[in-house]
């Protein structure tokens, strides 16, 4: 006996709603999109034209196919047709692919994402999910959508533009003295501009035209020979002049888009190539790529950041910026790991936010032994005369206070030094183990007792038992994402060109992330 299967009947469709599973992942989507503001959709609307997509159910439906692993418009389309959870979703309609990809990399798409994260946060404070007590930060690199051998390198061309450089203005110099060109006004006595360039090509040109004048004017064919040849030479130099035009424009645009990164690639002019750790060509080769950032608390992105600086130290500024500017208040932690630990983050979240880093520096795990404690050759073991400003070093020398130094970095950020000096390093018996100085030279010391004071700072509040155990949770925190985000959603490559839509892209997968970790615990 079989039950009634008849494909010639007609059967009265139901509401898809009822065909889904209480917890199904599509009300946690739908309930989620709800929540945003009418005034989040008001940019999308269009008094002229065929009525659009209404952009809630657009964005349910793209969200859901993240969810489900599916990041191609095509495919999102084919599931439209197919899964009932979209059916329900999309209320019957069934957008092209073409209307999907535009909506996804819409510029107004970045503040229906950012609804979505504070909107979540929200849902889960009100739930009690997370306490509001710390934000868990790190990042990962996720390589962009760009041929790996795209690269523009800073270095070359620098490189290039200096000698570009250093032969214009030999060149000038050389029709200046042959009196071939008269004397131009220059901007700049370093280098030729791109318009004292052009200049320099009309008046090489004038020259040239002038000896074809003369060529046509005479009819004396060995005089005709003589003034062909001697207009070779500027005709050769206008050429090379016309081609150090297009090169100094050229490079001149390579120097605006590098900003303050080292390269670029021509693919994607907003990735930058860096070191990334699913090397699956096993041969270390930079690929282009992008910086995320991700601030968390209860494995659940809260706030994230796409940055082109591969080093994750010069991002953390920035990012608690932008997290302050457009998604929460910090709370009163900030938990990161040591490729944090600087300076210049200790003193801004210190002195500036007034929050408490819980921001481990380099060698904070290696301080922590006891091989490092007890090594008379680590300064910090060395004994310090508070009254005399002196230091002394394993072999009982003196190491006295001579002057003080400042280093400025790349962004412009000081660094104040403390140089000391030992007394008498040449017939030390400890000289091999206590500096790689040359001989004959005394071993310098450099202190910051900024910085000390800020890593003095460090180890007394991961000392403290609640601190300490607020850090100890940030690899069960921040760090699954990634797992989750790569492993199991499979999103190991952006499908999109650009920052501002590598941002809409990562936004919607990270928020796929949160959904299914949150509709697992429904």
């Amino acid at each position: 006996m079989f039950k009634d299967y008849n494909t010639n009947q007609l059967i009265l469709p139901l509401d898809l709603e009822v065909k889904l599973q209480k917890n199904d992942i599509a009300f946690s989507i739908h309930q989620l999109v709800e929540s945003i503001p009418h005034i989040a959709f008001d940019s999308f609307f269009r008094q002229t034209g065929c009525p659009a997509y209404h952009p809630r159910m657009m964005l349910k439906i793209i969200l859901c196919g993240y969810t489900q692993s599916v990041f191609s418009g095509r495919k999102i389309e084919d599931l439209v047709k197919d899964s009932i959870r979209m059916m329900w979703l999309a209320q019957g309609y069934e957008p092209s692919y073409r209307t999907i990809n535009r909506f996804r990399v819409h510029p107004e798409m970045k503040e229906l994402i950012r609804q979505c994260f504070i909107q979540f946060r929200c849902q889960l404070v009100q739930e009690k999910v997370i306490d509001q007590e710390a934000i868990f930060i790190d990042g990962t690199k996720i390589e962009a959508n760009a041929n790996k051998f795209t690269f523009v390198w800073k270095k070359s061309v620098e490189k290039y533009h200096t000698s570009l450089v250093e032969k214009s203005n030999q060149l000038y110099n050389e029709l200046l003295e042959k009196q071939i060109i008269p004397e131009m006004t220059r901007e700049n006595d370093e280098q030729l501009s791109l318009e004292e360039l052009a200049q320099l090509a009309e008046k090489i040109e004038e020259v040239v035209e002038d000896y074809t004048e003369k060529m046509e004017k005479s009819s004396d064919a060995n005089e005709r020979k003589q003034w062909r040849k001697e207009r070779k030479t500027p005709k050769q130099l206008l050429k090379q002049v016309k081609e150090w035009i297009v090169r100094k424009h050229k490079y001149q645009k390579d120097f605006e888009i590098f900003g303050t990164r080292n390269s670029y690639s021509k693919t994607d002019q907003d990735a930058t190539f860096m070191r990334m750790k699913d090397d699956y060509m096993k041969n270390g080769q930079l690929k282009p790529g992008y910086n995320l950032q991700v601030a968390s608390e209860g494995q659940y992105t809260l706030a994230y950041g796409i940055f082109s600086n591969p080093t994750d130290t010069k991002t953390l500024t920035p990012f608690l910026d932008q997290i302050q500017e457009q998604y929460f208040s910090l709370p009163e932690y900030i938990v990161a790991d040591a490729g944090y630990g600087s300076e210049q983050n200790y003193e801004d979240i210190l002195t500036k936010r007034q929050r408490t880093p819980l921001i481990t520096y380099g060698h904070y795990m290696k301080e922590q032994k006891k091989k490092y404690k007890t090594d008379p050759f680590k300064t910090n073991n060395w004994l310090y005369d508070q009254i005399s400003d002196t230091y002394t070093c394993p072999n009982q020398q003196a190491v006295t206070y001579k002057y003080t130094s400042t280093r400025t970095d790349s962004t412009g950020f000081k660094r104040t030094f403390k140089i000391y000096e030992c007394e008498d390093c040449a017939s030390c018996p400890f000289r091999m183990s206590c500096t790689k100085g040359k001989e004959g030279t005394n071993r310098l010391l450099r202190i910051n007792e900024k910085w000390e004071q800020q890593k003095e700072h460090i180890r007394a509040k991961l000392s403290e038992e609640k601190a300490g155990s607020i850090y100890r949770q940030r690899k069960v925190d921040v760090e699954p994402i990634f797992g989750f985000l790569k492993a199991n959603l499979g999103f190991t490559r952006f499908s999109v060109r650009g920052k501002s839509k590598v941002e809409n892209d990562i936004g919607l997968a990270l928020m796929a992330v949160n959904l299914r970790k949150y509709a697992v615990r429904m």
